[in-house]
């Protein structure tokens, strides 16, 4: 008979200033879609196959890793260290794009904080296949949808279960693209199964740990060769590259970034284009403009500008209250969804 793995629930303080990390834009910014506000500034949310309450003051991180196999809070913070990529420091690069752009001050007035997680590439890969024409609040519910339905329940908090991210294998069952589409996945229930299984062939976790920069492979190899999955266009890929494979310089050009270069760097392109959304070609040209102009860590620098025009658009929209009312609403209704399908079982 096997012993039980004994679970205990870890707290702790990781020393970190808020100007090199603010947890809300970094978390709630369109990289990860894993992580709800359940209080003013305090997050919940799932990552390493854990579950981690995160909020911080000026000069700390607290963490709570719930019911979890870490054994130490020493072992948490390195887990933390590296997911938010805390070994390169934000203070030095902001001061290396503005040396080398002199129209970044227009952003960084905006935001502070803003880093890259480094994020599991699978999720990281069916993450932004549903990103496609999609905004963040929906891209949410989506990953909370296919969390339910295909990952394995790791504990319950607070009334509320927490799923880990689904296995490939998992993904690649031929009921997948029925269910998915039933929960109004549209387009993108197929593109999940025929990428799953696309990868399950390819390799799994081994082929996509091959396409990371630390690994030896290079930018432009690495986004082409994840062309391969269904779902995956240049601007997913970019993202996949950036936020999962290590390759910092990779910029995706979604609208924002493209109304960017066409109201501060290229303003030529307002007479080239005139459709909201870039070609092919004018993305690869707004794509390899950035990265001359902002070097090695040009994919951080661009989140940066993406999360000044979202904390921008945000503010033209919506205020602090509503925000709140809107995350406990979205909590509230996830424990209805959850309450419901108990009684269906």
């Amino acid at each position: 008979m096997s012993s039980m793995i004994k679970k205990k629930t870890i707290t702790g303080k990781l020393p970190c200033k808020k100007i090199e990390l603010d947890l809300g834009i970094t978390l709630k910014g369109g990289q990860s879609f894993r992580w709800k506000e359940i209080s003013d500034k305090k997050y919940i949310g799932v990552f390493d196959s854990n579950i981690w309450t995160l909020y911080q003051d000026e000069k700390t991180i607290n963490f709570i890793v719930h019911n979890t196999t870490i054994k130490t809070p020493l072992e948490a913070k390195k887990k933390l260290e590296k997911y938010f990529n805390l070994h390169l420091c934000l203070e030095d690069n902001l001061k290396d794009w503005s040396k080398r752009d002199d129209k970044f001050s227009n952003f960084t007035d905006k935001v502070a904080g803003v880093r890259i997680l480094n994020q599991d590439p699978i999720e990281n890969v069916f993450s932004f296949i549903c990103s496609a024409n999609n905004n963040i609040i929906r891209i949410t519910k989506m990953i909370d949808r296919l969390c339910f339905n295909f990952g394995d329940k790791i504990d319950v908090i607070d009334d509320v279960e927490y799923y880990d991210f689904p296995k490939i294998e998992r993904l690649a069952d031929d009921s997948v693209p029925d269910i998915l589409t039933k929960e109004n996945f549209g387009y993108r229930a197929k593109y999940i199964h025929k990428t799953a299984v696309k990868l399950v062939e390819l390799g799994g976790i081994d082929w996509l740990d091959k396409l990371k920069k630390s690994n030896g492979e290079k930018y432009d190899d690495a986004r082409l060769k994840l062309r391969v999955l269904s779902g995956v266009g240049h601007k997913v890929a970019d993202c996949i590259c950036l936020m999962s494979l290590g390759h910092l310089e990779s910029i995706p050009v979604d609208t924002h970034v493209f109304q960017v270069a066409k109201q501060y760097y290229l303003t030529e392109l307002n007479q080239k284009c005139k459709t909201k959304t870039p070609s092919l070609t004018v993305s690869q040209e707004i794509n390899q403009y950035f990265r001359d102009l902002w070097g090695d860590y040009a994919g951080w620098a661009q989140t940066v500008v993406f999360c000044s025009r979202i904390t921008k658009d945000d503010t033209q929209k919506i205020d602090k209250n509503k925000k709140l009312n809107d995350n406990n609403n979205n909590i509230n209704e996830e424990k209805s969804i959850q309450k419901k399908r108990a009684k269906k079982m």
